[in-house]
């Protein structure tokens, strides 16, 4: 498995900064937040993002930050699904496969939802494959819908989609539903991305993305969900998430460093050997 790293981790730090940060650190692969790279393109190009990235040796592997696909209705669902066209133009011209996208349901569902949230989640499947892209729906730990592993797969496997697989994201698993059982229901082919993080201190039925922390610092039991995801034969990237305030206002520069070493740490045995450990050249972003 590859570490990489979600922009979402120094979401307060400029995408120029926290991109040489990332380089430094040791990292390869980065998981983009779109809201911050649209902030970034309003003043400069697609060619000038993927030149930051190459000077730093990064690959964008995946980016998030997209709802609103599955039950919205009417104008609503105009804007969202609006974005979402020119979200996976974006990606597809980055050459980024992955998107993220949240479950966006809050309220107590009914038995039409279902059907409903099945028939979108198609319908954007076939759009992503049309622009290479495979999306990674990640279910919602506190939701009233899609709050459990278990739920979110069946979804997909009712949706019919091969572009679009399930987000395990531990801080949900592990806050919400879902049971280690409902792991044994992934598969190469519908675990679409990964997020890591840790909680400590917080009893869970309060605990929200601001507790999160460097995954080994706290609770969760990760060793046994990366063993599993190793043994179906996971080798894509586990990508670094914690909004955490706290980090958010400490320098880019030692988030960065930290948090490589924690995730290089959380995947063990299963992390894959990068050039500069089997003796090759570092990349251009190394240190």
């Amino acid at each position: 498995m590859k570490p990489c790293i979600s922009q979402a981790t120094t979401m307060n730090a400029a995408l120029r900064a926290d991109l040489r940060a990332y380089g430094r650190g040791g990292w390869s692969l980065v998981e983009l937040w779109l809201t911050k790279v649209e902030e970034y393109l309003r003043e400069n190009t697609v060619a000038d993002l993927r030149g930051v990235l190459e000077k730093h040796g990064l690959t964008a592997a995946a980016a998030a930050g997209q709802g609103g696909l599955l039950l919205s209705r009417g104008a609503e669902r105009q804007a969202h699904w609006d974005l979402f066209r020119r979200r996976l133009a974006l990606l597809k011209e980055l050459g980024t496969p992955v998107m993220v996208v949240a479950v966006d349901f809050h309220r107590a569902p009914t038995a039409e939802d279902y059907p409903l949230a099945a028939a979108s989640l198609a319908e954007a499947g076939a759009l992503a494959g049309e622009h290479g892209v495979k999306i990674a729906l990640e279910f919602q730990g506190g939701a009233s819908f899609c709050a459990s592993l278990d739920t979110t797969l069946a979804l997909i496997a009712q949706c019919g989609s091969p572009h679009v697989g399930v987000c395990l994201d531990l801080f949900h698993y592990y806050t919400g539903p879902s049971k280690f059982e409902d792991l044994g229901y992934l598969n190469k082919d519908n675990l679409a991305w990964v997020q890591i993080c840790d909680l400590a201190g917080t009893p869970r039925e309060l605990a929200g993305d601001s507790d999160r922390i460097l995954p080994g610092e706290g609770d969760f039991q990760i060793a046994p969900i990366i063993d599993h995801l190793g043994s179906i034969g996971y080798d894509g990237p586990v990508s670094l998430e914690v909004l955490n305030p706290s980090l958010w206002a400490a320098p880019v520069e030692r988030v960065a460093d930290f948090g490589h070493q924690a995730t290089v740490r959380a995947l063990g045995r299963w992390r894959e050997p990068e050039a500069e450990d089997v003796g090759g050249p570092p990349g251009p972003g190394g240190r």
